[in-house]
């Protein structure tokens, strides 16, 4: 057994999926994988690894990291897995935020076989897609593993290009209720006209009270609803005035 004991995911962003016309989750679709699918996989993730060959430094990481979400998408997309193939990588996201679980798959002086066997015990605990588990063996044979929370980002992304989804992050002091992040998300999809939109949470202190709403390309645009917002604004029209009393 594997000497490191990994935890049991514990996702703290939450995320609802505005369709278009329906709030409904679409049906998990189970799948039987051939030799194929594997092989096929590998076969993708080699090519994708030769065609970055020419890059250096993060430019590197970025095209390698991009290449291989690019060729997770497309297993997934041919077998009808998109959506429960997005969940595992989630789950891998924030199973490889923990420091414990990077240290160990980084560690030179372990061999494969065991973090083979970390991978089995992950993907047997979290209910992993075939491919899924498949996707982490190579990563780790081909030692790039350390490029997974990249490659997460990378698939986030290729993930809502496939499915025509606006991806809007809502920050706010206290968990919000269902109900509001479903307003918000329809006030989203209004602005962006996108076919769905998914929504991540996360909390933040400092906002003093109220919430933010990130979306567009990279988080480009911004609604602040935040009580830090108005003080920050307060100050500053204070300032002005003293300028203005000044002259």
């Amino acid at each position: 057994m594997a000497s490191l004991q990994h935890p049991t995911a514990s996702l703290q962003s939450k995320h609802v999926l505005i369709p278009g016309k329906s709030l409904a989750q679409k049906p998990t679709l189970t799948v039987s994988f051939p030799r194929s699918t594997f092989s096929a996989l590998k076969l993708k993730l080699a090519a994708a690894t030769r065609r970055s060959n020419g890059a250096a430094g993060a430019r590197m990481s970025a095209t390698v990291a991009s290449s291989y979400a690019s060729a997770l998408a497309d297993v997934a997309s041919a077998n009808n897995t998109l959506d429960v193939t997005a969940a595992d990588i989630e789950k891998i996201s924030e199973l490889f935020s923990d420091p414990k679980v990077s240290d160990f798959f980084s560690d030179p002086t372990l061999a494969v076989e065991k973090k083979r066997q970390l991978v089995d015990e992950i993907a047997e605990s979290s209910g992993f897609q075939p491919h899924t588990r498949n996707f982490l063996y190579i990563l780790v044979d081909a030692q790039r593993i350390d490029l997974i929370n990249e490659i997460a980002k990378e698939f986030e992304l290729v993930y809502n290009k496939l499915t025509e989804t606006e991806l809007a992050v809502v920050t706010s002091v206290v968990k919000l209720e269902s109900q509001h992040l479903a307003q918000i998300a329809k006030q989203v999809q209004k602005l962006t006209g996108a076919k769905n939109v998914r929504i991540k949470t996360l909390l933040d202190a400092s906002l003093v009270a109220g919430f933010t709403v990130r979306y567009g390309s990279s988080g480009s645009k911004l609604i602040d609803m935040s009580v830090r917002k108005q003080l920050e604004d307060i100050a500053a029209q204070l300032e002005l005035s003293d300028i203005t009393l000044a002259v």
